[in-house]
């Protein structure tokens, strides 16, 4: 009972959306003409200018309230599942091995190699069976570990899409069957992930052996990926980077900045040669950032480290969140607005956000540009007196106390007097 009445109270003490509260507008362009299911991409300006997690989104027809879901595109990643190898071994003077693989389409196979130094030429054959005569040849692919020449290394085979129940390896190259520990499929996704730039530079630095990129995020915009577009030189390379973050102070008053945080690290890569008859083409211009966004504004220090080779010629670099689109109910010719830039709100919660599915035909609408809300007015302050005015209340506790302390002593003397 007490619970349900704590619930009740909060619910009534919760702030409702209205109009007037919110500081910033954007049309929606681009609606249907007819009742639709319409769709917009949300983009890095309303994250910056809204509250954690898109709290105090809204969308209105006119001056009516219109749920909506907010979604993410598509996934970060693919789920992947961990294959034990099967009937490992050698024959003439190959390793092989067979592979049960899930129920499932699946693309790209990581195999878990170890040993440094190899270059190795992976055929893959795709069969229903395990033990069947017809097998498909889906490829030959090339593996390497280039260390010595510091170019990396990749242990990945990019299938073209598969279905196969069975798949059966053959290495020609120094590896032995003890070498092959396992491989990991990648199933394949309804879609593949979209990125919205939210920051690019072409600005690097060079600090001894390194090449320092940095950017100034807004608060609650989320980085997910950090993508470099790299010049024609050196053409062949591999490098490490490591990304550290900064949360910067939201007025001087805050005190010392903390210390950076390194939030992700990764290679980029790319080689393009023929190394002892093998031809090698192999990619890895992105790493991923998979933090969500900060509550105040951050500095993003990517570092870059050349070693003794000459740094990296980069076109441009790239932060990148994923991109999440807004979904609604069109209704036939009418006009739309986002509102946001209330802090008083809460998230809202829609049947149509829990009951949704994305539709094929789902007419792809626009926002406009930000522009302030020519109605907004700061929200008025509901808080109790004593909320406000805190100050007030240790000063009435001091005085208080101070009375009852003069009562005390007033008390304690009549006593002294009366007794014999």
């Amino acid at each position: 009972m007490k619970l349900g009445a704590a619930v009740l109270l909060f619910a009534l003490a919760a702030a409702s959306p209205e109009i007037k509260y919110f500081r910033n507008e954007r049309p929606v362009q681009n609606t249907p003409q007819q009742v639709a299911q319409t769709c917009l991409v949300l983009d890095p300006g309303i994250f910056a200018h809204s509250a954690p997690q898109l709290a105090d989104l809204r969308l209105y027809r006119d001056e009516t309230e219109t749920p909506y879901v907010a979604h993410v595109a598509a996934p970060v990643q693919a789920a992947e599942k961990a294959i034990v190898p099967l009937n490992l071994g050698q024959r003439g003077g190959q390793t092989v091995f067979d592979a049960a693989m899930p129920d499932a389409s699946y693309s790209d196979i990581q195999l878990a190699v170890t040993g440094q130094n190899f270059i190795a030429t992976v055929t893959v054959y795709g069969s229903q069976a395990q033990a069947a005569t017809a097998e498909t040849k889906l490829g030959a692919f090339t593996i390497f570990d280039l260390t010595r020449q510091r170019l990396g290394r990749s242990t990945v085979l990019h299938l073209p899409q598969s279905d196969f129940r069975y798949l059966h390896f053959r290495i020609a190259g120094p590896l032995p069957p003890e070498s092959i520990t396992g491989l990991w499929v990648s199933r394949l996704t309804a879609s593949q992930p979209r990125y919205v730039t939210v920051a690019e530079t072409s600005r690097i630095t060079q600090k001894n052996h390194s090449s320092v990129i940095e950017f100034t995020v807004p608060a609650n915009v989320p980085i997910e990926r950090i993508a470099v577009v790299p010049g024609t030189t050196p053409a062949l390379f591999s490098r490490d980077v490591s990304v550290s973050v900064v949360q910067l102070s939201q007025s001087p008053s805050d005190g010392p900045e903390p210390p950076p945080t390194v939030t992700s690290s990764g290679n980029l890569l790319r080689v393009h040669s023929e190394q002892g008859g093998h031809r090698i083409d192999e990619e890895r211009l992105s790493i991923d950032a998979p933090y969500e966004a900060f509550a105040t504004p951050t500095k993003w220090i990517i570092t870059i480290d050349n070693g003794d080779d000459i740094p990296l010629t980069l076109n441009s670099v790239r932060l990148e969140m994923l991109q999440r689109n807004l979904c609604f109910e069109a209704a036939a010719s009418a006009r739309y607005s986002l509102y946001y830039g209330d802090p008083a709100l809460s998230t809202p919660r829609y049947d149509y956000a829990t009951l949704f599915t994305k539709r094929a035909d789902a007419v792809e609408a626009a926002v406009g540009p930000e522009q302030q809300n020519p109605a907004y007015q700061p929200r008025p302050d509901e808080r109790p007196f004593t909320e406000k005015h805190p100050a007030l209340l240790w000063v009435a506790l001091i005085a208080v106390i101070a009375l009852l302390g003069g009562i005390a002593l007033r008390t304690g003397r009549r006593t002294a007097q009366t007794l014999p």
